[in-house]
């Protein structure tokens, strides 16, 4: 099943999906970038990080309005993410304006976490597993699948909360119901309908994006809308499992202590390391909760509040949240909610060290100096690109030094095609070519560009140090205009034109957005130590008040006392 692809229209050779994929299962052909089914985990990374915004996802929309239509019993799962993503009043106005749209019934996905959460208990009593990695988020399912298939071993064998409550509603309701999942996670439409294991238990997957797209289509508010309550009991601390954490937290609610190491990690690249750290045998008795969405799932990558703080949703969600375990679970046996793991993994040819010289060479590196490891084509040296070169995965074009070099002009399509600033700057500072991207930094046109010195514009020491020492310069950060722009420095010595070239990667909104994570953090500090502050005056001052009462009290019963002593001995 293809959950995510590019629009062929759309894609502008900028690389950057290939860039952010850690995985790298983005394959460049005919200069489009594809998603390779086979190799993705559907960790929607390439979805946020595209500035041409060319990625399409499947959309189940209009398959859950036909069940609508046909008048099918139709119930709804709900991911508790949905408390600090969608805006409301309160929490049953989700429950009216899904009923409105035409659901038979709204239920919390988090019913379907507690019976997960039972199952997750058993196995750490249990104690028979060296490690223990959660299998909620699908993504890391496919991870340890595909690229780390000796862990398998160590994946709990338990079905996710959303096929774990797909089967609960279709075992009270009948095999016949449809039962649709909502929630921020693309990675959820491949669980449900690609994987066979767990296929029956979810009909369609609906996202908060699509959610959002469907009730402004219906004319619905959800803030017009009535308190309804949801259709299930209170699930309790199970609310918590979208926030980092939070499926530990609900495990070890009124349980002893059972010999595991309990750890959470999030981030895909936190995970692998994570995975690593097994191979290695450095883990041990560990139970861990792996995410591979950074914060855990109060954010998918489909949720439809881009610029919802992380800490503002963690914060929704926790006030919603009872900290209590689920009681009266719903009656399902171990062996309905039970999931196999293994190995999946990928059997990509791998070429000689003589096929990977070949690829090098046919782009104009034939010694290892010539290998300049730039990172333009998306791939973090001249020898993995070569290697994907082989595989089918990347193209000979995708390397920009070598594309520059063979075009006299230097003035290629791939040069203004790029979203980044490129230069070639001679050995007396003189530019040589610059992109469309560099004309505009500049602020001035191709031909008087051509005529002027790069110092004339910005600081040029990291460009004269590579011309004088040629060794390059990477990675490194530098601000233009007044520090309205942040960009990342690579400058790299090319031989036979005796010049630079330098490229900057304009990483403006990423640093604005890591301030603005900084800054949040800040604030929720200073808050809380505000009211550390007030509870602490507050307790001073009862403290104070019940001191001096006590004193009262102790003189009243004293004289009391003696009244009573002297009335008898007269």
């Amino acid at each position: 099943m293809r959950v995510i692809d590019f629009k062929d229209a759309k894609c502008r050779h900028c690389y950057k999906c290939v860039r952010h994929c850690a995985v790298k299962a983005i394959s460049v052909r005919d200069e489009q970038a594809r998603i390779m089914v086979d190799h993705c985990i559907n960790c929607g990374r390439c979805l946020e990080v595209c500035p041409q915004n060319a990625k399409t996802f499947a959309s189940d929309l209009e398959r859950v309005k036909g069940y609508l239509r046909q008048g099918l019993k139709t119930v709804i799962s709900i991911a508790p993410s949905y408390a600090g993503v969608l805006e409301f009043d309160t929490p049953g106005q989700v429950v009216d304006a899904l009923m409105k749209l035409g659901f038979s019934e709204v239920r919390e996905t988090a019913e379907g976490a507690a019976l997960v959460t039972n199952e997750y208990k058993k196995l750490v009593r249990a104690g028979e597993m060296p490690n223990i990695i959660t299998t909620c988020c699908p993504s890391v399912n496919d991870l340890i699948e595909k690229y780390y298939p000796d862990c398998a071993e160590l994946m709990a064998p338990v079905v996710s909360p959303m096929i774990a409550h797909g089967r609960y509603i279709k075992k009270i309701y009948g095999p016949e119901v449809k039962v649709v999942f909502l929630g921020p996670c693309i990675a959820k439409k491949q669980e449900a309908i690609g994987d066979e294991r767990v296929s029956g238990a979810v009909d369609a997957i609906l996202t908060f994006e699509e959610l959002a797209v469907w009730l402004n289509e219906a004319g619905i508010d959800l803030h017009a809308c009535e308190d309804k309550p949801m259709g299930n009991p209170d699930p309790k601390i199970n609310r918590l499992y979208p926030v980092s954490g939070g499926v530990i937290q609900s495990v070890v609610t009124e349980e002893d202590a059972d010999g595991y190491h309990k750890v959470f990690v999030d981030g895909l690249e936190n995970c692998m390391e994570m995975l690593e750290c097994i191979r290695r045998g450095e883990l041990d008795h560990c139970f861990i909760e792996a995410n591979v969405c950074e914060g855990g799932c109060a954010k998918g990558p489909a949720s439809a509040h881009w610029n919802t703080s992380y800490v503002k949703t963690k914060v929704r969600i926790e006030n919603v949240v009872s900290y209590k375990a689920a009681r009266n679970l719903p009656d399902m046996r171990t062996e309905e909610l039970a999931k196999k793991f293994g190995n999946r993994g990928l059997d990509d040819p791998v070429p000689s060290e003589e096929q990977i010289r070949g690829i090098l060479k046919s782009t104009g590196k034939y010694s290892r100096e010539d290998e300049l490891n730039c990172g333009a084509c998306g791939y973090s040296t001249c020898r993995e690109k070569a290697i994907a070169v082989f595989q089918g995965k990347a193209e000979l074009a995708m390397c920009m030094p070598f594309a520059l070099t063979r075009a006299e002009s230097m003035s290629n399509v791939v040069m203004d095609m790029t979203p980044n600033m490129i230069f070639v700057i001679g050995n007396d500072m003189r530019i040589l070519e610059c992109n469309r991207k560099g004309q505009e930094l500049l602020g001035v046109g191709h031909d008087e560009a051509l005529s002027r010195y790069i110092f004339e514009f910005i600081e040029a020491e990291d460009i004269e140090s590579a011309l004088l020492t040629r060794e390059p310069v990477s990675h490194r950060k530098v601000r233009f205009e007044n520090d309205s722009i942040v960009a990342e420095e690579t400058v790299v010595y090319i031989e036979n034109l005796d010049a630079v070239l330098v490229i900057f990667q304009d990483i403006t909104r990423e640093e604005k957005i890591k301030e603005q994570h900084y800054n949040l953090k800040m604030e929720t500090v200073e808050m809380a130590q505000k009211v550390i502050e007030k509870q602490m005056m507050v307790a001073q001052e009862i403290a104070g008040l019940l001191g001096e009462t006590t004193a009262e009290t102790k003189v009243t019963l004293t004289k009391l006392r003696d009244s009573i002593l002297n009335e008898e001995d007269q």
